[in-house]
This record gives C-alpha cells, structure tokens and sequence, in this order.
C-alpha cells in the first residue's frame, strides 16, 4: 500500500512538472511574438486583403483603360479632344436642365463636369500646348492655357454657392459658353493648322502621349 500511494504521488508531481513546463513554453512563446506581429491564423486573412487589393487595382485599370479606349476610338488627337468637348458640353445641357429641387443632381453632375474638364485641361497642359510652344504658336498656347484658369475660377464660384443658389443656372450658362468659345477656337482655329503643318511621326507622337495622359487621369 505504501508502495502504491507513493507512486501515485510521484505521478501527480509529475503531471504538475510537466504542466507547469508546457505554460511556460507557451508563456515564453507569446513574450517572444512582438506586439507587432501576426496572428497563426492571420496568412488567410491577409491574403484576403492583398487580393481584394489586386481585384481593385485590375478593376481601376479596367476601367481607365475603357474609358480612354472609346476616346481614343475617335482617332487622332484633335478629334480625341474634341470628342471631350462634346462631352463637357452634354454635361452642361443636362446642368441647365434642372431645376432648384434637384440639389443633389446638379451636384452630381458639376462633379461630373470638374473632372471632365480637370482631365482634359492635363492632356493639353502636359502634350498639345507645349508642342504648340515647340511649333513657334506660343501666343495661341498662352491664350489657351490662360482660358484655363477662368475654367477653373467658374468650377470654384459654383461650388462656392451652392446648388440651390438662385444665380446657379446663369453661372452655368456663362461657364457653358466660355467653355463652347474656347473648344471652337481650338477646333476650328489652332488646332487644323497646327495639325497641317505636323509631320505624320509627329501626329503619331501626339496622339500617343494625349492618350496615355488621359488613361491615368480618367
């Protein structure tokens, strides 16, 4: 009997040891994992992320490169930029349309308006003005690009008083018509013979870089 109590006791202190040995191998575990790290199961999780991050990236590039792929179906530069005027245009006929109830329309559609407008002001700021400077039309270009600026002073006034404002829709029809003189100038005026006077290679070289300038900011 004494034999028997005895090993059971060695065998309870034995099980205590090797509890109290696998707490502090866990214990020594998470003191070693910095505050910084992950989890054991955090890999799925993060690979989660990173893929919805590469899904979201494919889907802006997908969607950039349709964008400037049905402008860039117009055809040459010229006719690229011209297209956006249409487009700024259609825009300010559907603002000119609504009436002080629809706030949150006309809202949407100056949103519409300013990036329309941001994206096609880069393309000619970056490629066609300063190929104009290149060409000996520096006047055309400075008068151009300064038109610009009173763009941009418009988008500000509107958005400055608001879509209820009782003055919105004459802003709106004073913005339009700067903006309809300005794309006339340009296609009508500069632009054919800039272009007339343009080599092939150089056309080629224009619309290129027009194109590729409206896909990252589309």
């Amino acid at each position: 009997m004494a034999t028997r109590t005895q090993n059971r006791q060695s065998n309870r202190t034995a099980s205590r040891n090797s509890s109290r040995s696998e707490s502090s191998d866990a214990r020594g575990r998470r003191d070693n994992r910095s505050a910084f790290s992950w989890g054991d199961g955090a890999g799925p999780v993060i690979a989660a992320a990173l893929g919805g991050v590469a899904i979201g990236l494919a889907a802006n590039y997908g969607r950039k490169a349709l964008m400037q792929g049905l402008e860039a179906a117009a055809g040459d530069w010229d006719e690229i930029l011209a297209t956006e005027h249409d487009l700024a245009l259609a825009v300010f006929d559907k603002m000119l349309a609504t009436d002080e109830s629809q706030t949150f329309k006309r809202k949407m559609l100056l949103m519409k308006l300013t990036h329309a407008l941001d994206k096609h002001a880069h393309q000619e700021e970056m490629v066609v003005y300063p190929a104009l400077r290149e060409a000996n039309e520096k006047a055309d270009a400075d008068q151009l690009e300064g038109e610009h600026g009173y763009i941009k002073t418009f988008i500000y006034e509107l958005k400055n008083m608001g879509p209820s404002a009782p003055n919105w829709l004459e802003k709106v029809r004073e913005f339009r018509a700067l903006v309809s003189k300005h794309a006339h100038m340009e296609e009508e005026e500069v632009f054919p013979s800039f272009k007339e006077s343009m080599t092939d290679e150089q056309n080629r070289k224009v619309t290129g870089l027009v194109n590729a300038d409206g896909f990252w900011m589309a």
